[in-house]
């Protein structure tokens, strides 16, 4: 039988997707599994390495049983997965450890004490980015100064997605995108020994697997992880790629000047260019292919809150109804049409700001409902995105805007970020674009595709939300007020900090 499907998988902070796809792009089925991060400490988000790649076979088994296909028909697969954290295997490429998230913040003040030492323009030069807390580089850098036993062991450094790779081939590889998380010299877009020099991380050059092509063939699964998965041995698997560009790709969105937004655990907010423009308020990394970069604003505050929030104030709805936001809809409309100054800061699991921000509702008053300060979280969300648009904005020419994830996906949401950006939003048919950007390396590199640009042929717009003129005077009212309060914020929020 011709394999005539395609499988892209996504792992996420806490949900990990196998999404089949026909060569059109068109969604045969979707397996789902849930592997929960740990908060061993404050500041602290850890998950086990083993039981990530369990959940990874788990939804593949699910995708081939709903899509009712053979194993055989499965040509090729692409693998995305949340960016940055860190990944560890020893010298016997074992787990060493378990997995830190890009939503651990641990290493903030070795950051903080990296900044005062004069490192960010150097870094900002060198690398096109200054480490996050989240970052490779920052996360090292702790592990050397309080796990230097652990430090000692380390043989690959790896991301989420080439962990998961690894399980499917037994091979060590990087991608071309996340690779450039700290490790690569901005301009030549390789792996930089200079990089490594500048955090003190020099003595692992070793631990630094070879760098691919998303759409370059890394391996082929192998027949232990055909058993675990019920795939194909010998089915081709390709690097792969950060979830972010994998969202760019799933949307069609991957020219010069494109600007794609992703509304899920973090606020991502990117554009691709044919030249670096590193700035403190994005990080610049490398794009598809040598020659193209993708600056990134980013920060952990986006929709996670409205997540956060529906879980802990709306425990009875959400025994009996899955979609609690559908559920709000009625009440959502009245809160929206009040003149409402609730101001939500969404600082739950960071900001874009140095300083350590914690989210807060400002202006709650008696006659104030539930529905009115989840209409508070989701305009907060949307604020901080701007924030980042705004600054991407003043250095880049910026074409159509295109948004995926979580709630962007809504009527109400897709016309918020419209209204609030002040600028057109289209939505794509997929709700799964991360999945199928993978999926579409994967075509890319057995050659059903020409290239990335072909693939995307697939990716077509459904629907543009316009900016109403009515409500920009509000709009852009509401945002000041917005702003206004994290400047007022700022010097209160190292007190109401728990010490890390």
């Amino acid at each position: 039988m011709t394999p005539t499907y395609l499988l892209g998988i996504d792992s996420g902070s806490t949900v990990t997707k196998a999404a089949i796809f026909d060569m059109e792009g068109n969604t045969r089925a979707i397996g789902r599994a849930q592997v929960s991060p740990r908060h061993p400490q404050p500041h602290r988000v850890e998950r086990d390495m083993e039981e990530t790649w369990s959940a990874v076979a788990e939804a593949i088994r699910h995708a081939l049983s709903n899509a009712d296909i053979s194993n055989t028909q499965i040509a090729a697969i692409g693998i995305t997965a949340h960016g940055d954290g860190l990944y560890l295997l020893d010298t016997d490429t074992r787990p060493l450890g378990p997995a830190i998230m890009s939503l651990d913040s641990r290493a903030r003040d070795l950051v903080a004490t990296w900044k005062s030492q004069g490192l960010e323009q150097d870094a900002l030069s060198l690398t096109g980015q200054f480490p996050f807390p989240y970052a490779p580089t920052a996360l090292l850098g702790w592990i050397q100064r309080n796990q230097p036993e652990r430090f000692s062991r380390i043989g690959s450094i790896l991301a989420c997605k080439d962990w998961l790779r690894f399980c499917l081939t037994g091979e060590l590889a990087a991608d071309f995108t996340e690779s450039s998380t700290g490790f690569t010299n901005v301009s030549t877009q390789r792996y930089s020994r200079e990089a490594l020099r500048l955090f003190g991380l020099e003595s692992l050059d070793h631990a630094l697997p070879t760098m691919r092509l998303p759409t370059d063939i890394a391996g082929r699964v192998t027949r232990k992880a055909a058993a675990a998965t019920g795939l194909k041995a010998g089915t081709p698997v390709v690097a792969g790629l950060h979830d972010v560009t994998a969202s760019a790709v799933g949307l069609g969105h991957i020219d010069n000047g494109d600007l794609t937004i992703t509304s899920g655990t973090f606020s991502i907010n990117e554009v691709f260019s044919d030249q670096p423009r590193p700035d403190q308020r994005w990080a610049t990394r490398n794009g598809l292919e040598p020659g193209q970069w993708l600056s990134m604003a980013i920060s952990p505050a986006s929709s996670s809150n409205v997540d956060w929030f529906l879980q802990q104030c709306c425990t009875l709805e959400s025994k009996t109804s899955p979609q609690i936001l559908q559920y709000l809809e009625s009440d959502l409309d009245a809160a929206f049409e009040d003149d409402s100054r609730i101001v939500y800061h969404p600082f739950l699991f960071g900001s874009p700001y140095e300083e350590p921000a914690s989210a807060a509702f400002f202006g709650i008053q008696g006659w104030h409902t539930r529905a009115h300060l989840v209409r508070a979280i989701l305009e907060g969300v949307v604020f901080n995105h701007r924030v980042h648009v705004d600054a991407l904005a003043t250095r880049f020419a910026i074409n159509e805007c295109r948004v995926t994830g979580g709630g962007a996906h809504t009527p109400r949401m897709a016309q918020l970020f419209a209204d609030t950006l002040n600028r057109p939003v289209t939505i794509t048919g997929t709700q799964e674009a991360a999945a199928l950007g993978a999926a579409l390396c994967a075509g890319v590199g057995i050659g059903v595709y020409g290239s990335l640009q072909d693939a995307t042929q697939s990716c077509h717009p459904v629907t543009t939300y316009r900016p109403l003129p009515t409500i920009r005077q509000t709009r852009d009212a509401a945002f000041a007020r917005y702003q206004q309060l994290v400047t007022q914020m700022a010097p209160l929020w190292d007190m109401l900090d728990t010490p890390a």
